[in-house]
């Protein structure tokens, strides 16, 4: 298929002339939306840049009178906002565990390291160095428990822990949910639906305080992995809806041609219609990641220190009750640095994507 030609520089120009300013009414209605636009804009940079307080003595009043944002208040409380209740000396063991849990996932997103045996070989070595940085007691590092574990390192480790536990539990209850046995795909179908019922915030809830009153003392595990597993278990029950109907759209034909040619259940999977189905579902798959990544802060209502309860409580005190704006920006512009470039790189894929069919 050859790809079709983008118009011309001219051809979008008359376009943009036509749509915005085609009539009087719609000329004015751009005019005045982007004075308002441009309004907001100035006023947002003169609020967090030129009348903004960046150092304060140890006199805050100059923060609370100022017109502008106290930043200071990231400079005193930021490293509470990153890293939460962890000990202060050994900030720069989270510090290093977030960088390695970012490197690697950097790592997963180039084509290079496009393989399952690249990419477990790299998570397994980002989730263990994580885990010892953090968890410490090996070579000569202080043991630190994980109710001690807060701010952003709490909250990659719980996004990451997500997706690596979800998407191949959600692969897995896809395929059992296409099976011929009726009883089979009845019982998943169940399950998928009953968890898709219920809000992820009962779930976290009854993860960590509701289940261990129905387990055995032996079979208890630590709450953070609890709520862990039961957010793996919401993501992969909504993930795995988004792959049947990725594997809806493939033609039957293909799944009969690779019987014909002697290709096993396992093989007609993984080489024919998983790829495919992975790439129709591509757009909510890529949202759901995005919703996943946002929903690690519900985490706070169960008692976890993650990087908005470590906000809360960077102003509760007597000295910054008045900077929670500022600390809220702060907080949002970690989630939009995130999600910002988890969305980016879903439209990266969906063009390289694109660019395959069109190649073909």
């Amino acid at each position: 298929m050859i790809p079709a030609r983008e118009p011309p520089a001219s051809a979008r120009f008359a376009g943009l002339k036509r749509t915005y300013f085609g009539s009087l009414a719609s000329t004015f209605t751009t005019i005045a939306l982007a004075i308002v636009i441009l309004w907001i804009a100035f006023e947002a940079f003169d609020w967090a840049v030129l009348s903004a307080v960046w150092q304060v003595s140890e006199d805050v009043s100059i923060c609370r009178e100022a017109a502008g944002a106290c930043w200071a208040v990231i400079g005193e409380r930021g490293r509470l906002i990153l890293f939460g209740l962890y000990p202060q000396e050994e900030h720069w063991r989270s510090a290093l565990a977030c960088i390695l849990l970012i490197v690697v996932a950097v790592l997963t997103c180039l084509p290079r390291f496009w393989s399952a045996r690249m990419i477990a070989g790299l998570w397994a070595i980002g989730f263990l160095g994580f885990y010892f940085l953090m968890r410490g007691g090996v070579l000569g590092l202080t043991p630190i428990p994980e109710r001690d574990w807060g701010g952003l390192a709490l909250t990659l480790f719980i996004f990451a822990s997500v997706i690596v536990i979800g998407m191949p539990l959600a692969v897995c209850l896809a395929l059992l949910r296409q099976s011929r046995l009726h009883v089979i795909s009845g019982t998943i179908g169940l399950i998928i639906d009953g968890v898709r019922a219920l809000p992820l915030l009962s779930i976290l809830f009854a993860a960590a305080v509701l289940l261990p009153l129905a387990l055995p003392q032996w079979l208890e595990t630590n709450q953070l992995y609890r709520v862990i597993c039961g957010f793996s278990l919401f993501f992969a029950a909504y993930q795995a809806e988004i792959i049947r109907g990725g594997m809806a759209v493939i033609p039957n034909g293909q799944d009969e041609a690779g019987q014909a040619l002697g290709l096993s259940y396992a093989q007609r999977m993984g080489l024919i219609i998983l790829p495919q189905a992975f790439r129709n579902a591509l757009p909510p798959t890529i949202n759901q990641v995005v919703v996943a990544f946002k929903e690690t802060s519900l985490v706070i209502i169960v008692g976890f220190f993650e990087v908005l309860a470590s906000g809360n409580a960077a102003y509760g005190t007597g000295r910054w009750t008045f900077a929670y704006v500022e600390v809220y920006v702060f907080i949002g512009l970690i989630y939009f640095s995130f999600v910002f470039s988890l969305s980016r790189y879903g439209a990266y894929l969906e063009r390289r994507g694109a660019g395959a069919v069109h190649h073909r």
